[in-house]
């Protein structure tokens, strides 16, 4: 079982790694930039100028998806860990005083009770699409997923043996929290943090795809997909370059989550 536990998570961990790379070397390894509309190069299926044809507008589609997995990723690996802290701070408050919690809990009720896209589209319409938005929408959505999970975290730690005898002895709530339960906590986060990683490119990708994510001309995974839908039959690649790659960083993720979870409980 370790066998196999190590063999996932390294496996999404080099996909993820892969794809990663990808897009920080994109500058060197996009042989087109992402915006230039190259002349007579009108939706053309694959070849050696062009590995995943152009698109609709004579842009190179393999240029365009390197430069959005950089735009993904910015996005993800900004608002994941923002609403990480944001999360498990309220979390970690909340367990302070029971009024506190009882209300905290109730806004994370509200919050989780919107799917994603519904929370998308409203808050695109208040304050506009783009990347901010996208990062917006991530942050929210993992604000309540985070404190749920410190805080029940920190109550089941609370409980310990050594956290009572802690208590006995004088220590303050403040210190108990600092030095005996957080270091118990975080060991769970890292899983949580894997999925919402995945979350964050499925959700960025859902967004652009409807129009209310990243700002055209700007290439993003989920816009490309969304420009490659009306030109299916006549460059599939178009379509087919960036939903593989959507779909290996969120499996890439998925795996590195059920690695360090179980190497966590074994």
């Amino acid at each position: 079982m370790t066998g196999v536990t190590r063999g996932q998570g390294l496996v999404g961990l080099v996909m993820v790694v892969v794809i990663m790379v990808a897009g920080i070397l994109a500058p060197i390894l996009a042989p087109y930039d992402p915006l230039e509309q190259i002349s007579g190069a009108n939706l053309l299926g694959p070849s050696a100028q062009h590995w995943l044809g152009t698109d609709q507008v004579n842009r190179d589609v393999f240029s365009r998806v390197l430069y959005g997995i950089r735009i993904d990723l910015l996005i993800a690996f900004v608002a994941v860990p923002i609403g990480a802290v944001i999360g498990a701070l309220i979390g970690l408050v909340a367990t302070l005083d029971g009024v506190a919690d009882t209300l905290v809990q109730r806004l994370f009720d509200v919050v989780l009770a919107f799917p994603a896209l519904i929370l998308a589209i409203t808050l695109a319409a208040i304050i506009g699409p783009g990347a901010f938005t996208v990062g917006v929408v991530i942050v929210a959505t993992e604000v309540p997923i985070f404190g749920r999970l410190v805080r029940t975290a920190v109550l089941r730690v609370r409980e310990q043996p050594f956290v009572e005898a802690a208590e006995v002895i004088g220590a303050g709530q403040l210190r108990v929290l600092r030095i005996h339960i957080l270091p118990n906590v975080l060991e769970s986060l890292g899983v949580q943090v894997a999925l919402s990683l995945s979350l964050a490119v499925f959700v960025e990708g859902a967004m652009s795809f409807i129009g209310i994510g990243v700002n055209p001309p700007d290439p993003s995974l989920g816009s490309i997909i969304s420009d490659s839908i009306p030109n299916l039959d006549v460059n599939t690649a178009f379509a087919i370059g960036p939903l593989v790659v959507v779909a290996a960083l969120v499996l890439g993720f998925l795996l590195l989550a059920q690695g360090i979870g179980r190497a966590r409980r074994s």
